[in-house]
């Protein structure tokens, strides 16, 4: 690599070496920022130059006296001593005058160039720089070697801003200090050429993906309109599976709310007429909301009923007869749970309490799989919650369940529901209880019973208005009448 080196005569000598070792070229390096002096100091060094560091002016001045540097890059704002001065001081010596000397600043006006020229400096970069650009700026100084112009240097007065700077420096140093300013100027506007042409691209590439989030945004939209189509018509056929009209019957009356929390309701109830002599009521929650919950549901809701089918779980007929046979509560509950398992229904569970009253003896047998108890009425006593245990529907396999009987008279009550009853949350998450509900039975037992299952449902709604119920609500009511 050649290495060029100025004799003092005006001429330059060159040394070549080949196959001979050379001493590196020596950086010293003037920067307060230590982050800032050692990412400067690993470019140059892997650049293959030996580089020194100073954290101030005075430092670097001490440096400078202790061992000629080849080249000096210093930052203009310093503590101790500024860059301003550390120049100034370098090339009011003879011995170190002719180091070429870069000033680094985040100063850009035309003052703080017209200074650098006033102390002597050969270069000027302004921060934050490429590192390639001041390599670059590096090895233009160590191709044109300075002179000593000593003090024949002419004094130059410069006029700018209304205010007049003198300046005395060598022509040489003129031309180097003007050309990296204007070479420095180029740079920054090509940075800015660079930063328009990123901020076109980013703007075309915005733009490309505002109009496919438009696209996709429509595409949602249409989807959302087609699933609350969807959800309304489901919601519909869940509807229209509820028992519409009462079965006419003088020895009983039934009355019933259901009260979806969402579109589509886990909750079921129905009032089924078996035979002559049969009724069958019951409530039914699965667990979960939303279209799963309710598809399984609407499913348990078809398998309860009272028409003769492969799929029907309430009757069956008698072999050789046209009669039909009552199937009882505990093998609806353990025939639900065989066909039902957990596993196979995406881990969806359901509770349930069904049950059958005879018309003839005022009997209600019934069985209650994981679901709330049921709550009897007598004509002229107090609300009694009749609770039983039992596993939910699915949970597992081979369950036995149990069938209560309950003994009604003329004028009794009774009530199913679900737990969106008595769980439902006032606004600091207190539950209703099972005690408030009771207390509504009592307060109703002279109305209707149509009203009274009107007046529970309000004290929910009442009870948790601030956030309205979280889940589905179901009240069936029945009132022996002879």
């Amino acid at each position: 690599m050649p290495m060029a080196f100025w004799n003092g005569n005006g001429t330059i000598d060159h040394l070549f070496t080949i196959g001979i070792a050379s001493m590196p070229i020596d950086i010293l390096i003037a920067e307060d920022s230590r982050i800032q002096a050692k990412m400067l100091q690993k470019r140059l060094t892997d650049a293959g130059y030996a580089v020194r560091w100073a954290e101030n002016g005075k430092d670097a001045l001490r440096m400078t006296l202790e061992q000629r540097p080849d080249i000096i890059i210093s930052d203009i704002e310093m503590p101790v001593m500024s860059g301003y001065e550390f120049c100034e001081t370098v090339k009011k010596d003879p011995a170190t005058r002719t180091i070429p000397l870069i000033l680094l600043s985040t100063l850009s006006q035309p003052e703080d160039i017209i200074q650098g020229l006033h102390v002597g400096a050969d270069n000027y970069v302004t921060k934050p720089y490429d590192t390639s650009y001041l390599l670059a700026r590096v090895t233009d100084l160590l191709s044109t070697p300075l002179g000593d112009d000593g003090d024949s240097s002419e004094v130059l007065n410069v006029n700018l801003s209304g205010k007049t700077y003198q300046v005395k420096a060598g022509t040489q140093r003129i031309l180097n200090l003007l050309v990296s300013t204007f070479a420095n100027a180029v740079e920054k506007n090509n940075e800015l050429v660079r930063a328009n042409e990123s901020l076109s691209l980013a703007h075309d590439e915005l733009a490309k993906s505002n109009q496919e989030l438009a696209t996709v945004n429509q595409t949602l939209e249409n989807s959302n309109q087609r699933m609350s189509r969807d959800l309304e018509a489901a919601a519909k056929i869940q509807q229209s599976l509820l028992p519409t009209d009462a079965p006419k019957t003088r020895i009983a009356k039934v009355a019933w709310n259901y009260t979806p929390c969402d579109e589509l309701a886990g909750d079921f109830l129905n009032v089924v007429q078996l035979d002559e002599k049969h009724l069958a009521l019951f409530v039914v929650d699965v667990s979960g909301h939303g279209v799963a919950s309710s598809l399984l549901s609407v499913t348990i809701g078809r398998v309860l009923t009272a028409q003769v089918a492969s799929s029907s779980l309430l009757v069956e007929p008698i072999e050789g007869s046209d009669e039909l046979k009552i199937v009882s509560p505990a093998k609806v509950a353990a025939e639900l749970n065989a066909r039902f398992p957990m596993e196979a229904q995406g881990n969806l569970y359901f509770t349930i309490v069904y049950g059958i009253l005879n018309l003839e003896t005022r009997e209600f047998r019934f069985t209650s799989c994981g679901h709330p108890g049921v709550v009897h009425l007598p004509k002229d006593g107090k609300p009694e919650l009749i609770e039983t245990e039992g596993f939910a529907i699915g949970w597992l396999e081979d369950i036995e369940f149990d069938e209560h009987v309950l003994k009604l008279s003329a004028g009794d009550r009774l009530f199913l529901y679900s737990d969106g009853v008595p769980e439902a949350m006032d606004h600091d998450l207190n539950e209703l209880g099972n005690e408030r509900m009771l207390e509504e039975f009592s307060h109703s037992s002279s109305r209707t019973l149509d009203e009274s299952v009107q007046s529970l449902l309000e004290l929910v709604k009442t009870w948790s208005h601030q956030n309205g119920p979280k889940d589905d609500i179901s009240i069936l009511g029945l009132q022996i009448e002879a």
